[in-house]
Formats: C-alpha cells, sequence, structure tokens
C-alpha cells in the first residue's frame, strides 16, 4: 500500500528518522524532484525509506569535497560517466553512491 506524499511529508519523515541533517534543504528538494521524475518517467513507484536513501545518497558542497572520498575522480563529465548526479545550486549535487 502507497501513500502520495508532498515536499513538506518528505522532509518531515527525515526529521522523525533523526536524519534530517543528511542532507540539507536544498539537497532534500532536488532528491526529492528527482524521485518524483523517476517515478513518472518509469512508472515505477518509490518507497519512503529514509535510511535506504541516506546510504544510498550523498550530498556535496562542491567537486573538491567529492574528492575526499573519489580520489580518482577528476571532473564532473568523469562523475557522471560513473553515477548518477542531481546537481543542484552553483555548485552542489547529490550523487548516488557506488
Amino acid at each position: 500500500m502507497y501513500k502520495n506524499i508532498n515536499f513538506q511529508d518528505f522532509c518531515d519523515a527525515f526529521a522523525k528518522m533523526n536524519r534530517d541533517n543528511n542532507f540539507s534543504y536544498e539537497g532534500k528538494q532536488a532528491l526529492f524532484d528527482y524521485l518524483e521524475e523517476y517515478e513518472e518517467s518509469t512508472g515505477e513507484k518509490i518507497e519512503l525509506d529514509i535510511i535506504a536513501l541516506c546510504c544510498e545518497y550523498t550530498e556535496y558542497k562542491n567537486l573538491e569535497e567529492l574528492q575526499q572520498n573519489y580520489d580518482k575522480i577528476r571532473t564532473m563529465r568523469e562523475l557522471e560517466d560513473n553515477t548518477q548526479v542531481i546537481p543542484f545550486g552553483e555548485e552542489s549535487f547529490i550523487i548516488q553512491n557506488y
């Protein structure tokens, strides 16, 4: 059984699971939009599992911050060739961990 949620419900779910700081407000908005678009384009429903989202995705302020964890990545193009990148703001992005 699935329930449609809005962005506020999405944010509330993170807070309820004590995971509110895993993503910035803007990052949550980008992730929410990405997941909604994925559902619409594939017709596949996504279960809201906050712990799984926190394990599967990571937010970075910029490429330099990402390179602390993925030192072989030199450019955004290389990153996009390896995983899903959800950009937002001027330099920030969320990646699907790999």
